[in-house]
């Protein structure tokens, strides 16, 4: 079946007619990346903020047949560098979403996450994928595939909050939370199976709203109905679910490569529980996937501008809220 990235497509083009919002893209030193802006910024997804070494820019772009018309580039003089600024362009109204360049993930996120000067909140920073799989009716969202190695409980309280809001942020139609582990039920021998359902506890008791969990729920038995039916497992998620919560960063690592590089899926990453949504962009993505980063963070953005019910009712791209199959 051809992949045809319809609910990507979709995104990106309802994306396209909101104000582009003011991103600032640390240290953009490489053809991939600096394309991926420039394009992004001829779609009116983002206005970006180049802020990186400004004579090497100019001179990877000029290699690279990169127009950068009249892009604005805040000199800074190396990688570090770039990541504190752009944090520091947050913090002076400048900005409300920073871009990964060319720079390591752990540079930029070290300055995003610094105590006094970073872009902490009150919740703990997680990070999603947006998942659009060939065969799979709803996009996918899994969290945390690329943040926090062995989240405590608190953590996934978290995680699994930052994962809802986004859901609202995307118009997803209904948010389905699926607490992943090996196995359906409750094993104290397997601690992801206890976290789970202490999670699913906290939402009857309003600890997370926003969304319906069940949860432990293994993979097969969260995303396929049959599955669910032959375990005899009757719920809102089970079957259904568009948002997986992983039990630490190596399943959820494993789980969003396999569906990439087995099942040929497009990952769009976004960092939240931050002041601003953070795009986290890869040199295996394609570029499709890069563009539906931006798409996705212009959404947040927009749900931080505008007030919960309203933001819901105008940030609706029809491919989130009812993806067409692909």
């Amino acid at each position: 079946m051809e992949h045809t990235r319809e609910k990507y497509k979709k995104l990106i083009a309802y994306a396209a007619t909101l104000p582009a919002t003011p991103v600032a893209v640390a240290h953009p030193c490489d053809r991939d990346s600096l394309e991926a802006v420039v394009e992004a910024a001829r779609l009116k997804l983002i206005a970006p903020i180049l802020v990186g070494p400004a004579a090497k820019i100019r001179l990877v772009a000029a290699q690279e047949s990169i127009d950068l018309g009249d892009l604005p580039i805040v000199d800074a003089p190396h990688s570090h560098a770039s990541a504190a600024t752009a944090v520091r362009l947050v913090h002076e109204g400048k900005a409300e979403a920073v871009m990964k360049g060319s720079l390591h993930t752990d540079e930029l996120m070290g300055e995003v996450v610094a105590r006094d000067t970073g872009l902490r909140t009150e919740r703990r920073v997680s990070h999603c994928f947006i998942m659009d799989v060939p065969g799979h009716a709803e996009p996918l969202i899994i969290t945390d595939a690329a943040i926090n190695i062995s989240p405590t409980l608190d953590d996934k309280r978290d995680i699994v909050q930052n994962a809802i809001d986004l859901a609202h942020a995307l118009s997803f139609a209904h948010v389905r939370v699926a607490i992943l582990s090996a196995m359906e039920t409750v094993n104290a021998k397997v601690p992801s199976t206890v976290d789970a359902a202490a999670l699913c506890k906290m939402a009857d008791r309003g600890q997370i709203t926003g969304g319906v969990l069940d949860g432990p729920l293994a993979l097969d038995n969260a995303i396929n109905e049959e599955a669910a039916r032959i375990k005899h497992i009757v719920s809102d998620v089970a079957g259904r679910a568009n948002v997986l919560v992983v039990p630490d960063l190596e399943a959820g690592n494993v789980l969003a490569k396999s569906l990439s590089f087995l099942a040929g899926a497009d990952a769009a990453g976004i960092v939240l529980g931050t002041r601003v949504p953070v795009i986290l962009t890869s040199r295996a993505d394609s570029v499709i996937a890069r563009l539906a980063s931006c798409a996705v963070a212009a959404l947040v953005a927009l749900a931080r501008r505008t007030p919960a019910a309203d933001a819901v009712k105008r940030a609706a791209p029809e491919a989130v809220a009812q993806p067409a199959p692909i």
